[in-house]
């Protein structure tokens, strides 16, 4: 795995083993940046759950995001999180929490233009946990929050106040793009 553009591009990235950790393809980290680089100006900051490698939130950071915070609940995956970071000298700009992300929406407290979920494709509770996101204060009017999920896993077009705008499908993984409706 590697980091695909921006000024970290062509760094590998160290991928946790014996953990149930499935790392996004180049494939769909590419068409989500495709997607998040047509859809929000906004890279100040960038909250990246269900982290795993880190390769999505690094991609963000690579790419131009000012702050990226990473939410895993492995200790694993959190050490790797960090030895990725410093190899791509992009850990400056970043912070690791090590807890799970139902956890993390409760004490983070501040609003992220963008958030990347890549959970277990086997975790029938995504939906419940896209809803939290979406009543919770880290969302904000411009915020857009991408999903990636199976093909399997039904997600729905909203939840609170955020409405699908985009849905693709690449091989075995979905991604699923939520904005929030604007207020008219």
């Amino acid at each position: 795995m590697r980091v695909i553009a921006g000024k970290a591009k062509g760094h590998q990235l160290k991928v946790p083993k014996g953990t149930p950790t499935r790392p996004a393809t180049d494939l769909v980290r590419g068409a989500i940046f495709s997607i998040l680089e047509t859809t929000t100006d906004d890279w100040s900051q960038v909250l990246d759950l269900f982290s795993g490698s880190g390769a999505l939130g690094i991609e963000a950071l690579s790419r131009g995001a000012g702050w990226v915070d990473f939410v895993d609940r492995e200790p694993r995956c959190c050490a790797i999180i960090k030895q990725n970071l410093e190899k791509t000298k992009l850990a400056a700009s970043a912070h690791i929490y090590c807890c799970s992300a139902g956890k993390a929406l409760s004490f983070l407290n501040k609003e992220y233009s963008i958030v990347l979920m890549d959970p277990p494709y086997s975790d029938p509770s995504i939906g419940n946990l896209v809803s939290q996101l979406a009543t919770s204060r880290l969302i904000g009017a411009n915020s857009v929050v991408v999903v990636t999920h199976s093909p399997h896993l039904q997600l729905n077009p909203t939840y609170g106040t955020l409405n699908l705008t985009k849905h693709r499908r690449h091989g075995d993984s979905c991604i699923a793009v939520y904005r929030k409706e604007a207020k008219s």
